[in-house]
């Protein structure tokens, strides 16, 4: 597959098989919406499809992406499932579309004027299309019988704002935090904030 490497591709299988056996179809049907609809957004970003392995993810980047998602589905809660995923796509949608923003970001820990692709930068663009990330998560899983879109798109909008502070503070500064690292963590705050939020 033109988006994954071939280790990307086993890890995406484990996910997906994870998910398959905790929540079916609906589970997979989730899955499968953020990240084709990541995957399209960062090809259409980085202007199409690259050659060789450049712009393919792979497998750290998917169990930092898919992992919490994953062991939510063996656990069975569908709730840190779509909170996990609903931060994954928000954080995505928001770096993707963020980047062509006609403004430039502002970092989130002193909100001042930053250059485009700075760790922890945000831009008005970027946010609103994290919430629509976030949202198209939210609104699939109101549609296989959830009622918990609202907290699903707050789950994953908290996800979103983690992998900012984050970066800011912390991507490039301390050795352990990378961006599969962030990306873990907003994962993780997404889960556990749509676990309190229904």
């Amino acid at each position: 597959m033109r988006w994954l490497t071939r280790p990307g591709a086993a890890a995406a299988l484990a996910v997906g098989v994870a998910t398959l056996w905790g929540f079916g179809w609906r589970g997979l049907i989730l899955l499968l919406a953020f990240f084709v609809s990541s995957s399209l957004l960062t090809a259409a970003a980085k202007g199409g499809e690259k050659s060789g392995g450049e712009g393919r993810r792979n497998a750290r980047q998917v169990i930092a992406n898919g992992g919490i998602a994953a062991l939510a589905a063996l656990a069975g809660n569908w709730a840190w499932f779509a909170g996990a995923l609903a931060a994954a796509n928000a954080d995505t949608w928001a770096t993707e579309i963020g980047s062509r923003s006609p403004t430039p970001p502002r970092l989130i820990t002193n909100w001042t004027t930053v250059p485009a692709g700075t760790d922890g930068g945000m831009t008005l663009l970027g946010t609103a299309g994290g919430i629509a990330g976030a949202g198209l998560v939210g609104t699939l899983s109101y549609l296989f019988g959830q009622d918990a879109a609202m907290a699903l798109i707050g789950a994953g909008t908290a996800g979103m704002i983690m992998d900012s502070l984050l970066g800011a503070i912390g991507q490039g500064k301390v050795r352990w935090i990378d961006n599969d690292a962030v990306n873990l963590a907003a994962t993780l705050t997404g889960a556990g904030c749509a676990g309190l939020f229904t």
